[in-house]
């Protein structure tokens, strides 16, 4: 898994300082990054997206109530994938007519290795609260199986974070155009 860097390093973010907090997205939409993991997700109509939320300030933020959600440029709404559905997903991928009419024998429906179920489970974004002066990071995925350009025009909303009081913070829009205008990295 990557190591995450203060949100506000990452060219995607929606930074608080009021409240002291940012929240950052890495999408894992192309190959070169994607080859982090066994499984290829987007094989399955999967993005993984990189979560990174750092906490600047001297009081911890929970996010047990935390709800993500991907907006595209037409106004989709798509919610983070459970666990369950990315299990499956990957287990039960879509059918593919087979031109070939001889009966071959076909790869059982329904398996998942225990490596690829250790993998969606290890890398899934699991924080309850962000310490103070502090970061926390995982990976969210999101069913963008039917959309051609998920990322572009599109933002990522997460509203539910909670101060230490329990009062809410103002949502985070993260707008994914930034990470797609973004200059690339140098090798």
């Amino acid at each position: 898994m990557p190591a995450a860097q203060p949100a506000k390093t990452y060219p995607a973010h929606d930074e608080h300082p009021n409240e002291a907090v940012t929240l950052a997205i890495d999408p894992y939409d192309m190959a070169d990054k994607a080859n982090i993991f066994s499984v290829h997700y987007s094989d399955f109509g999967l993005m993984p997206m990189f979560v990174v939320i750092t906490n600047d300030g001297d009081q911890p933020v929970a996010l047990a109530d935390m709800k993500a959600e991907l907006v595209t440029v037409n106004r989709t709404k798509i919610p983070r994938a459970l666990e369950e559905d990315i299990y499956r997903r990957i287990s039960r991928p879509p059918a593919s007519i087979s031109p070939n009419p001889l009966p071959w024998p076909k790869k059982a429906k329904g398996s998942m290795s225990k490596d690829a179920m250790d993998e969606v489970q290890n890398a899934q974004f699991a924080a309850k609260a962000v310490e103070p002066h502090g970061t926390q990071s995982g990976f969210m995925f999101f069913d963008v199986s039917d959309i051609t350009a998920p990322l572009a025009g599109a933002h990522f909303f997460l509203t539910g974070v909670r101060d230490a009081k329990g009062n809410e913070l103002m949502y985070f829009d993260v707008a994914l155009e930034k990470y797609l205008s973004a200059p690339a990295k140098p090798n």
